[in-house]
């Protein structure tokens, strides 16, 4: 393995609505996610969306063996079922399943939808999912194979928020606006997941121990910096990470209550004998691109060593106080102390993981451009991170907000505790290019970036080519009126006259690439013939 590997990102965006700063989020996030139906239905094919497919989901099984009662679990946990809004606009959730022997179920998106139906979860034309997590509206990107793609389609998600949130403004719903961070600073914070796809073979304690003071320190270069410290944020103080103070064990199933450094949850989306997809909750959301890049690219790598049984021997002693210890100190002199006494810089422990992918890849002959980008990155970033901190602003999130901060405080003379920095930190994140104080200064040079918007604009549309989201996006911009439903591992589709939905599993996450299935779009099959060809190559 290298610094390539299957991976998805996930980020729930904060949401709020100027002229009622109290309404109910879950209403505003069914705005969002309604009103990019809408604009779809509005366009053409190449955006087409269809229903989401929650048959396959298993949110409570749980990889140390054991599977969560239903009854025990937090309501957030339970993933596997439909929203809805009732009359007075609460979520609630059915469970629903596609039935084989009805081709009704699960109409066409837009075509037989009824006038008052609110749309709550939707597949994308690029192979994402856009749908509305309790109170928050969700992007999860297409799969992808490179840390590079993993940031481009991480970057369509906010430009498709974008778009949902002009339109719904344009329908007459009013002004929302849309922030990628992770904390309303009034104990609630909300997520920004990744997953990676791992063989199943390896020990899942082998992983604990060897990504624990990865994930407590990585956050040095992928943090996304937050004013205040403490849940509430009660602190007058800067922080590395939006997330690190909501978390409070070492290993869990939880995602929202006592959020654990490493999520259990079991739940592949592919071949369970083969894969395991680790489910990773610690992550900020990030706006700048080189900070994205580096938290996928680094993780892949760190999870190439584990596979390898070469990841460092590294234990801390206390993992959830060394995780909010490093994010409290931007001087990044803190040391955290590993079990048997002996104490570590966030700086040195990124060395030693870095230091091992260096032997690992030389070992291996492991030369990729993929993999030696973020070598070089890695050891660039703590360099200069070495250096000062500073030095690093036009790369790390947590650098450029702080460098930004430190300035308007010095020149006015205030303390951290004024309102004016709060919503500073705030207005950091609002996805407005014209607003946002991320893109203002990404505008004007003050930000690395990796692509141009004319790239981002094309992966809104189309699906990666090198993982089974080109299958799953391609099917929707070919034959959207047959989708009736979809999901990570399959796609449903109803053919006229047949008596049968056509439930087809993508149980492998590499076959339905362009290689393996371009040719089937390229024939411009009828659908019938498509699913009968489609079934042959299984």
């Amino acid at each position: 393995m290298s610094a390539r590997r299957l991976v998805g990102l996930e980020t729930e965006y904060g949401i709020i609505r100027p002229q009622m700063p109290k309404a109910n989020a879950t209403v505003l996030s069914a705005q969002i996610v309604d009103a990019y139906a809408q604009l779809v239905a509005e366009q053409s094919t190449s955006a087409t969306a269809a229903r989401w497919d929650y048959a396959d989901e298993s949110p409570l099984q749980d990889a140390r063996g054991f599977a969560m009662d239903r009854d025990q679990a937090h309501p957030s946990q339970l993933t596997d079922a439909e929203p809805g809004l009732d009359e007075a606009g609460i979520w609630t959730a059915e469970s629903i399943a596609l039935d084989g022997n009805d081709a009704r179920v699960g109409s066409t998106l837009y075509q037989e939808k009824d006038s008052t139906e609110v749309v709550m979860n939707m597949v994308l034309g690029n192979g994402a999912r856009l749908y509305v997590d309790h109170a928050h509206p969700e992007y999860s990107s297409p799969e992808s194979l490179t840390p590079r793609a993993a940031v481009l389609w991480d970057q369509a998600g906010d430009e498709v928020m974008r778009r949902a949130a002009v339109t719904a403004q344009r329908l007459g719903g009013g002004e929302l606006l849309l922030y990628k961070n992770n904390t309303d600073n009034k104990s609630v914070s909300y997520g920004s997941h990744e997953n990676y796809l791992v063989p199943r073979e390896v020990e899942f304690s082998s992983i604990v121990k060897g990504l624990t003071p990865f994930f407590a320190s990585r956050q040095i270069f992928c943090g996304s910096g937050r004013v205040g410290q403490g849940m509430l944020g009660q602190k007058p103080a800067f922080q590395i990470s939006q997330r690190a103070d909501f978390f409070e064990a070492e290993v869990g199933l939880e995602t929202t209550i006592n959020r654990p450094i490493i999520n259990t949850r079991d739940e592949p989306h592919a071949n369970w004998d083969k894969y395991r997809r680790l489910h990773v909750i610690i992550g900020d959301a990030n706006l700048g691109q080189i900070s994205t890049l580096l938290r996928v690219g680094t993780t892949n790598l760190v999870l190439s060593l584990i596979e390898a049984n070469m990841a460092p021997d590294l234990e801390l002693a206390e993992p959830v106080d060394a995780l909010q210890q490093i994010s409290h100190d931007p001087s990044l002199k803190a040391k955290v102390r590993l079990r048997g006494g002996r104490e570590l810089t966030a700086i040195e422990i990124q060395r030693l993981y870095l230091e091992a992918s260096q032997r690992y890849c030389t070992e291996r002959g492991i030369d990729d451009p993929d993999t030696a980008e973020i070598l070089e990155r890695w050891e660039n970033i703590l360099e200069l991170l070495e250096r000062d901190p500073f030095l690093a602003a036009d790369q790390v999130d947590w650098i450029a907000k702080y460098k930004l901060i430190n300035g308007f405080t010095q020149r006015h003379q205030l303390s951290l505790a004024d309102p004016r920095v709060a919503m500073m930190d705030l207005q950091w994140a609002d996805l407005r290019t014209d607003k946002g104080l991320y893109y203002r200064m990404a505008a004007r040079g003050a930000m690395q970036t990796l692509f141009s918007q004319e790239q981002i604009n094309q992966a809104v549309t189309n699906p990666p080519e090198d993982t089974r989201a080109y299958l799953r996006g391609m099917a929707l911009q070919r034959y959207a009126p047959y989708v009736i439903a979809a999901n990570w591992d399959a796609l449903s589709f109803a053919v006229p006259g047949a008596r049968q939905i056509s439930r087809f599993h993508m149980a492998e996450p590499l076959y339905g690439t362009r290689e393996s299935v371009g040719d089937l779009f390229d024939a411009q099959l009828q659908i019938s013939d498509f699913i009968d060809e489609l079934a042959r190559r299984r």
